[in-house]
This record gives structure tokens, sequence and C-alpha cells, in this order.
């Protein structure tokens, strides 16, 4: 049966990756004029002001999910945050593809970005765009959490600077022919993966970044309004 599911979610990723292609490329700003209002799904009412610290997950662990859900033609946009183990310090950051590249090579510059703060520091500056390379009208605007009783900070940290080396990728990689990514989804799973995160459900590579958000289970969901 899992391999039926994840068969499906492949074959449904991979023809939205072919759309994606020649039309606009995954994970890339979008201008709006204003911030999107969260996507429905398994969102529970509520919200939070990105000054504030409610629903921050209790420790020793955590990790967060930032979202743009009307980022890439509706396909959706994710950052990621996690617990600085034992500490009220977290590490948070994205790759954001300013150049709107379907293909940067390794070494190439994707927006790739992180910072460290609170976590009121964190969502503020998730909220506002803070360190998108360049304007941005389009800022997060929703944001998932979980705490974790396991967590490598290191490890984590090595895969920053992985993901902010190994380039950016939406559809057919042009050096191997093959169908693949590396794109926002792929930094945050990778990041939050590498950090050990409890409750963090796989993602398939071209997967779509507003559907793989709906299937954490487990984790908050609210609104993230700019502050």
């Amino acid at each position: 049966m899992k391999g039926r599911v994840r068969t499906l979610r492949w074959a449904v990723a991979a023809a939205a990756a072919a759309a994606v292609v020649g039309m606009t490329t995954g994970c890339q700003p979008m201008d709006t004029g204003a911030a999107a209002k969260p996507s429905g799904g398994t969102h529970s009412p509520g919200s939070s002001p990105a000054g504030g610290s409610a629903g921050q997950p209790a420790g020793p662990g955590g990790a967060c999910v930032f979202v743009k859900p009307d980022g890439a033609q509706k396909f959706g946009h994710t950052g990621w945050g996690f617990r600085i183990t034992g500490t009220d310090r977290w590490e948070y950051g994205a790759v954001e593809n300013p150049t709107n590249a379907l293909y940067t090579p390794p070494g190439g510059d994707i927006g790739a970005w992180h910072a460290e703060g609170t976590y009121a520091q964190m969502l503020s500056d998730m909220s506002r765009d803070a360190h998108y390379p360049g304007k941005s009208t389009h800022p997060y605007s929703r944001y998932r959490c979980t705490s974790s009783s396991t967590s490598d900070v290191t490890a984590a940290r090595r895969m920053i600077r992985i993901v902010a080396n190994r380039g950016f990728l939406v559809g057919v990689d042009p050096e191997t022919g093959d169908l693949g990514s590396r794109d926002c989804l792929d930094a945050t799973y990778n990041v939050l993966q590498a950090y050990r995160t409890r409750h963090l459900t796989p993602a398939y590579q071209t997967e779509i970044p507003n559907v793989w958000v709906e299937t954490l289970v487990l984790w908050t969901d609210k609104t993230l309004k700019p502050h």
C-alpha cells in the first residue's frame, strides 16, 4: 500500500513539474501586492502576530515550516526553522530563487539565506521577508510547527551549507536528463530531516509544496501576520 501511495504521489508530482516547466519556476516569488491567505485543508482557525511567542513548540527541540501558499503559480513556496536544542534560539532560512530560473548550476545564486534569533524574531522576519534577496511584496503568511524530542543541530547546519551550494532545479536536469528537483521544498525537507525532526512527512522530488504541507501530522497550523 505504501508503495502505491508513493507511486501515486510521484506521478502527480511529475505531472505538476511538467506543467511548471515552460510556465513558471517552482519556489519563485510572486508579486501579488499582498500576503496570501493560508490555504484550506487541515488549516485550523487562529492567527499569531509575528512578534508574539504563542504556539512556540515545547523543548528540547522543535521545527517549523513557513509557507507562501500562492507562490509559484499557487504550487506554493516553503522555508524552514529549527530550535537550537535546549535553548530559546532558532535558526531559519529558505531557498528563494530570485532569478526565477528553472535551473541554476551548483555554486550559482539561488537566493539561499539563513539567520538566527528568538522564536518571535523568526516569525517577524519570515512575515516580512526580512532576509529576502531583493524587494519582496509577498512574505510568508502561514506556518506549521512541531515539538521534537530528537534533534541534531550540527547536521542541520551542515545541510544548510549543502543546499546553499548545490544549485536549483525544477524539471529535467540538463546535466543528466533526469526529472528531479532541488528547490525550496527539497531544501526545507533536507534541513529538517538532517535535524531529525519528529513527525516529518517524506517529501519526494518534484513534489508540490502546498500538497506536502497538508501531509504534516501533529504540526500546528497558523496564519502569519506581518509585524
